[in-house]
This record gives structure tokens, sequence and C-alpha cells, in this order.
């Protein structure tokens, strides 16, 4: 079955109608320029109350931040994974010691292979959690960016690892046809689930179709 991860979560009332719903991963955005940015205090408050009823998965979504940063975060809030999807090196993903998975955003097939060769080998190996995201490239924006991956280098992706996560542009209306075209282990949505006039809140009707269909 496949792992459905709701990302940019901003409150406890969202978080839990998406665990409600079936998400098994929750995305908890802690870069400052997005739109779905919580600071610490607020994370604590999601997990909290996710932890308090569901065993969804919590995690930690950053970009280009210092280990020690990411290390007091995680700690503090309760979250159980990390994100690293800004220009992170692969030191970074192993300095968080199988706590971190890399997000990548190749522009190629080329690039798209030499970075799961750098990044692989310092997957986490709990296997609740994937070994690499891939999302769709984008020369300004780290992600949420509401378009879509290369199917071609998704695909090429998921001969690497059995525990690939795909991200980029999913929606419920589309999400099974990527699922039926790609077979990755998990699929990552935040903007196909939102309001359309609101993109710090989750719409539980778009959240329950994207699960539906993913599945």
């Amino acid at each position: 079955m496949t792992v459905v991860k709701i990302c940019g979560v901003t409150t406890p009332e969202d978080a839990l109608a998406a665990a409600q719903l079936g998400a098994d991963m929750l995305g908890l955005n802690f870069y400052p320029p997005s739109p779905r940015y919580v600071d610490t205090a607020r994370a604590r408050e999601i997990a909290q109350a996710v932890r308090a009823e569901y065993p969804t998965i919590l995690v930690g979504v950053f970009v280009n931040t210092d280990r020690r940063t990411i290390d007091r975060i995680m700690d503090e809030a309760g979250l159980d994974l990390a994100q690293l999807s800004g220009d992170e090196p692969p030191s970074q993903t192993a300095a968080v010691a199988g706590r971190a998975v890399k997000a990548i955003r190749p522009r190629s097939l080329a690039e798209a292979t030499a970075l799961a060769e750098a990044f692989l080998p310092h997957a986490p190996s709990d296997g609740r959690f994937p070994a690499l995201l891939v999302d769709a490239y984008h020369p300004a924006l780290y992600g949420g960016t509401g378009e879509m991956a290369s199917t071609t280098v998704a695909n090429a992706l998921r001969d690497l690892t059995a525990r690939l996560m795909l991200a980029g542009g999913l929606t419920p209306d589309n999400v099974r046809q990527r699922v039926e075209a790609v077979r990755p282990w998990g699929v990552d949505v935040a903007s196909g689930v939102e309001y359309p006039d609101d993109k710090t809140r989750k719409d539980p009707d778009r959240m329950a179709a994207f699960i539906r269909a993913a599945r």
C-alpha cells in the first residue's frame, strides 16, 4: 500500500484531520520563507495533539539548516525524521545519523542518478522512512511549487531504491495515474490538498480524496 505524506501542516486541527483520514506521515515546514512555516512551539503543539491519538510519523522539513539547529528542533518538537530539502551535501545527511532523508530536485536523469548515488548510502535504515524523495526542479523554490516531477527521472530513481517518495504537483485528480506510472513507495503532497485561497490550511475533502486515489 502506498505510503502517504501530507506536508506543510500548520495547525493541530489539520494534523488530526490528516491522521484520522489515514495519512502515514505529516510534514512540518521550518523554512521561514514558506507560507507553510511553523515555529518550534507550534510544531510541538501539533506533535502533542497527534501523538495523543495516532502513530503518525512526523517529519521536519528543513532548507539549508545547520545540524545543531535540526537536532534541537527535532528534539524539542518531538519529530521522527528530518527532510533536507535545500542544497545540503551528503555529509549533512550523514551527520543527522539515520534520522534524515534527502529531497532532491534533479534537472536531468544524469543528475538524478548522481544525487541518488551520493545520498542513498546515508539514507535511514528504518523501513518506515523513505530513503529518498524526488521533487520537481525549480530554479528558485525548494518544493511546494505545484510542478510535477519527471516520470522518467522518478522511474530511474525507483529502480535504485525500494523506498522512493514521489512529490511534485500531485493532486487528488492525478495521483492515481502517477502511482500507476511510477510505483513509488510513497507520495508527498502539500499544495494539492490545500484550500485554493489559503496555502496555510488543508482541505479535509481534498485530503480524503487524495488518500483514496493514492491507494
